[in-house]
Formats: structure tokens, sequence, C-alpha cells
């Protein structure tokens, strides 16, 4: 019999009821917000055959008997069956939906929670960035956002915060940026862009002011996976995130509409994963094929709900504003 301790499980909810009653009068604004720009709220399948390629983002497996017990996969996001459903004919559409993310979990991620996305035909990066700062700020309660929507481009707030271009900046100077200690730096070896998101978190995001929204916008062109290419500059991508304080609220972009650049895309991804010894998952050749159907220009976004909840709660622990959190297994 094993001596190892367990702890009971605890059947109360994690959020109170003023809690819940917030969130649900958010997702009502959430609603309305929509309802008054005429963007149709979707729903899609939380279960799927594909997975992300991202090799910074681990996918939830399931097994199905009825499949002979073949893998599939928990959306991280809604976002390539929304693409797909945009191929198709779709007008300018949302979901609010549990997403599901293997790896994370702590006092702002959750393996399941709750994200907004949207889809706008036409919209450039500017006329994204402006829907989404409306939306979050309609989110939240006036007094958490007393200060004007800063924006800044991603090189401007490395060399404002951090001191270096992260256009030029090898991963030597970077891992100097953040004090890494000789174990650091073997673990991170040489992806830069696991440097700069380093960088990003432990000196970027904590400088930005904490009573108002930033917009970080024009990442790399190697964080693009998604994304156009910004058409004016190739070493960036229109790609922007919103911030409050340190903490982050959306990413979003404009969207790459061309089928072969993603699926080169995709298995520049998958490389990547055989370089850091990472489980090579399908990908979704659905959506290329969908791609290449036509896909009309347009951006999309997706917000993290939960964290809006947090603001407004002022919670420092995403678990307090859902009504169940994770629950480890006993012992675990």
């Amino acid at each position: 019999m094993s001596d190892r301790k367990t702890v009971p499980l605890s059947w109360q909810p994690s959020c109170t009821p003023a809690t819940a009653r917030r969130r649900a009068q958010m997702l009502t604004a959430a609603r309305d917000f929509f309802a008054a720009r005429g963007v149709l709220e979707v729903e899609t399948p939380m279960l799927g055959l594909s997975a992300v390629s991202d090799p910074n983002i681990d996918s939830v497996h399931a097994l199905l008997e009825l499949d002979r017990g073949r893998h599939r996969y928990l959306h991280t996001s809604p976002e390539y069956r929304m693409k797909r459903l945009l191929c198709a004919g779709y007008p300018d559409i949302y979901s609010i939906c549990k997403v599901f993310r293997d790896g994370e979990a702590g006092k702002r991620h959750q393996p399941e929670f709750t994200m907004a996305e949207w889809y706008r035909k036409g919209f450039g990066l500017q006329d994204m960035i402006r829907d989404s700062c409306d939306f979050i700020t309609q989110m939240l309660d006036a007094q958490w956002l007393p200060g004007v929507v800063e924006s800044i481009s991603y090189r401007q707030a490395f060399i404002r915060h951090a001191g270096l271009d992260p256009l030029q900046a090898d991963c030597s100077a970077l891992a100097v940026t953040v004090d890494a200690d000789n174990r650091l730096q073997a673990a991170m070896g040489d992806h830069r862009d696991d440097w700069l998101d380093l960088v990003m978190s432990r000196r970027i995001a904590p400088a930005l002011a904490k009573d108002r929204l930033t917009v970080i916008h024009h990442y790399p062109a190697s964080q693009a996976m998604l994304a156009r290419i910004c058409p004016d500059d190739a070493t960036v991508a229109d790609r922007f995130e919103i911030f409050l304080g340190d903490v982050e609220l959306a990413n979003g972009y404009v969207e790459l509409v061309d089928a072969d650049v993603q699926w080169q895309r995709w298995q520049s991804d998958q490389e990547s994963r055989r370089r850091k010894a990472r489980a090579l998952l399908p990908l979704d050749e659905a959506l290329i094929q969908a791609l290449r159907s036509g896909m009309p220009p347009c951006a999309g976004v997706a917000v993290g709900f939960d964290r809006l909840l947090m603001i407004n709660e002022q919670c420092d622990d995403i678990a307090r504003v859902q009504t169940f959190a994770f629950e480890r297994s006993q012992g675990a």
C-alpha cells in the first residue's frame, strides 16, 4: 500500500456568487458590444483531429474509443474553425468559449479558461486595435482605466525599457538583459524568439503603465505564425498585443490568407519542435484547403475573458474568478 499523502478534493466552488454574477453581467455586455456592431456569434467544436503547431503551446489530448482510440485535441483557440467559416462566406463573427492549454497553471493561467475571439472583414491593423481597445474599455470598470491608451511599437518598447534593438540583438545580448545564468542559457540555447519572449515578460511588461491600456504593435516577422507580414516593412508583422500593466489581455493581427505561406510556416514550427525534442502534432489541413478556396482580407483578435474579470474584481488569482478551478489529482 502506498504511503503517499493525499489531499482531499474540496467540493466547494472557487469563486463567490457575487463574482459569478459579475461574470454573467460582463458576458451580457460583451454580446451587446458585438450585437451593436452586427457581429454574428458562432460556436465551433472544442474537439478536433488537429492541433496548433506553435512550439510554445501545449495541446490537451483526448482519446475516443468510438474512433478506435485515435488521438484528438481540445482546441487552444477557436481560430482555425472560425477562419474556415470566413472562407465559407460567413460575415464578421465572434465566439466566447472555453479553450484548453496544457502546461499552464498559476496565478494568471489555468488549463481551461474563457476566451473571446472575433474577426472583422476589411479591417487593417489600426482598425482592429481600436476595436479591441473599445471592447476592453467596455468590459472594464472606468476606475481601472483613468489614463488614455498608449500605443508603441515592439521595437520602441524594447529600446525604451530594455535598452536594445530586438530586431538586431543576438541571444547573448538578450541573455545579459535578463541577467541569465549559465543554467538558463543552456536551457534556452539559441532560440532567439524564446529569448525575446523572456525579455518581454521580465523587462518590458513590468515597466508598462498600470493605469492605462498599452498597445504594443508590429512584432518581429519571426513571431508572425498566423499574421500578415507588414506590407511597408518585411522585418515585422501586422500583429499587436494589449496590456494593462504587465497583464496581457489581447493578441491580434491582420490575418495571413496565403495557404502556401501558412503551410510553410507550420513546417517551420514542426522543425522547431524537432529541435526542442517536442512531439510533432497533426496539422489542420482542412484550414489550408479553406485558405486555398479564398479567405477575405480581415483581422482578428483573442481576449482573455477571465483576466478582464480579474481586473474588475481586483483579484490576483485566476482561480478565484472561475466557478471551479483546475483540480489536481490527489497526491499530485
